[in-house]
């Protein structure tokens, strides 16, 4: 199965309009989950893919430009054999913060639980609240706020425990 931008577009317009409230849909190399209005729960979209196979899929509609992969995300410096990576699992635009002249969810020196909240990746103008699937104290930061990540980016690095 494949999806343009353009089909994802107007399938969650079509979500949004209806009463819905939980979508999955997977393909061979794609997973895209929505949910809303669920007790308790803040709204979430999340795509995650293969990062060459997503990006040869989103092809746009017949007439444009053909797809071109997009290059790796830049290489993080070397790293550190006892600190975990925590990765963009979308391209989206990194937030350390719920809104503008709020304070950020975490610091460098921070302690993170699993499941705390630890930044938002905007995608298609919906806020994915990014949960911790790792406990321990943020290290390293290596996202500037307000700015673009690539799937599999390296977002920031942290020492277990």
């Amino acid at each position: 199965m494949q999806l343009s931008h353009d089909q994802l577009r107007q399938l969650l317009d079509l979500i949004g309009e209806s009463d819905i409230q939980e979508l999955k849909l997977e393909g061979d190399d794609f997973r895209l989950e929505v949910r809303r209005n669920l007790p308790g729960a803040a709204p979430v979209a999340m795509v995650q893919a293969a990062p060459m196979a997503a990006a040869m899929q989103m092809a746009p509609a017949a007439g444009g430009l053909p797809a071109t992969p997009s290059p790796p995300p830049p290489a993080a410096a070397a790293s550190r054999t006892d600190l975990l990576e925590i990765t963009a699992p979308m391209v989206a635009t990194f937030y350390r913060s719920s809104a503008p002249g709020e304070a950020p969810f975490i610091e460098v020196g921070s302690r993170i639980s699993v499941g705390q909240t630890i930044c938002i990746l905007e995608a298609m103008k919906l806020m994915n609240e990014l949960e911790a699937e790792v406990g321990g104290e943020v290290v390293e930061i290596l996202v500037e706020n307000g700015t673009p990540v690539e799937f599999g980016q390296v977002l920031m690095r942290v020492k277990p425990g």
